[in-house]
């Protein structure tokens, strides 16, 4: 593999949606920084599939939503850009999340701060404190979810976090435009993973229910995001810029 192969950050690539996307980019040859919360084992067997596809990996712990910790951890990504030769990385997927219910009435103020120090102020300043080890024409995915389409009862806080994430993303678009950096928005729809403790995956009441309201018949995977991740980021995606991008199979239409 090239020495000099492009190379991706990815938050929460330990599990779900993050694990499928730094296996994607694994397979086209893109090494990855992934980031865990508490989990180091699932994290370690992450590297170890991306290695074994070929590419490198590293795996580093972080709180998103503790922003006090982002300039150390800025360092230890400089750290280990260093031992792969490299100055800078190409692509920083912001894919760290937490789950949220609540409805209007009944959400408190702790609950939501929380949601904001995770989803809003944590993908604002990790991404401010990592510009200068992004490279010039490089790419930032943002993550979001159907959720700011799709009204459901009971995530209001969630919803208004990651419709922040939305308006976010294209103001970094036209302020990192003179670096050549492309920002989007990719907000997937009702996917079975660990997610709001495993709802859609694990109860079929409610995987039912998704599958009849999607045009395409069924809840999502996370396979069905991750490739497509990487797609994005890929030479063929290079004009796409701005965007919110829905992945929900035609959720909700």
């Amino acid at each position: 593999m090239p020495e000099q192969s492009p190379i991706a950050l990815v938050t929460g690539g330990s599990r779900g949606l993050g694990r499928s996307t730094v296996e994607a980019l694994a397979r086209r040859g893109i090494s990855s920084i992934l980031t865990y919360n508490s989990n180091r084992a699932a994290a370690d067997e992450v590297v170890a599939a991306i290695e074994q596809a070929g590419a490198r990996a590293a795996a580093l712990q972080l709180d998103t939503g503790d922003t006090a910790a982002f300039p150390a951890f800025a360092g230890e990504v400089r750290r280990v850009l260093g031992d792969w030769g490299a100055e800078r990385f190409d692509f920083l997927v912001n894919m760290a999340g937490t789950s949220h219910m609540g409805a209007f009435g009944s959400v408190t103020e702790e609950d939501f701060d929380a949601a904001y120090r995770v989803h809003v102020k944590g993908v604002f300043f990790l991404t401010q404190t990592l510009l200068p080890l992004i490279a010039d024409g490089g790419r930032i995915v943002n993550i979001s979810s159907g959720l700011t389409r799709i009204i459901s009862p009971g995530r209001i806080a969630y919803g208004a976090m990651k419709g922040a994430v939305e308006v976010m993303t294209r103001y970094m678009a036209k302020e990192l435009g003179p670096r050549r950096i492309a920002v989007n928005t990719v907000a997937p729809g009702a996917i079975q993973t660990d997610f709001s403790g495993g709802a859609v995956r694990d109860n079929p009441e409610i995987a039912r229910h998704i599958a009849e309201a999607t045009a395409l018949g069924r809840a999502g995977l996370p396979d069905d995001i991750g490739p497509m991740i990487a797609s994005l980021l890929s030479e063929d995606n290079r004009w796409v810029n701005a965007q919110r991008i829905e992945v929900s199979g035609g959720q909700a239409i």
